[in-house]
């Protein structure tokens, strides 16, 4: 099994930046990759951003392309997603998740793991 806790949703104005991080722990050998999926209450999740294990690949969503960027840190086995440029529409519960296989997440297929869930509110 693998966990998954995210941190550093919040309230931002348009135009703003938030930082949003992913920790990982449990059977993190299995995975090859993580990603950020979002929601909005009555729609569905959307993908957000993945990246490879290695780093080497990362993916986005043409709504995300320019503003956010995703990373990892693998000595902390942590991914993050620079979020900038911020709108009322990237308002969204933000998931972390996760999986063996990079291409399930990058297509926005879904994944196995996944975390709890971080709010982003962008309002003035």
């Amino acid at each position: 099994q693998v966990q998954l806790v995210e941190s550093g949703g919040g309230l931002v104005q348009p135009g703003g930046s938030l930082r949003l991080s992913c920790a990982a722990s449990g059977s993190i050998f299995s995975i090859n990759g993580m990603g950020w999926f979002r929601q909005v209450p009555g729609k569905e999740r959307e993908f957000v951003a993945a990246i490879s294990w290695s780093g080497r690949s990362t993916t986005y969503a043409d709504a995300v392309k320019g503003r956010f960027t995703i990373s990892r840190e693998n000595a902390k086995n942590t991914v993050y997603l620079q979020t900038n440029s911020l709108k009322p529409e990237d308002t969204a519960v933000y998931y972390c998740a996760a999986d063996a296989e990079y291409s399930q997440l990058s297509k926005g297929y879904g994944a196995r793991y996944w975390g709890k869930g971080t709010l982003v509110t962008v309002s003035s």
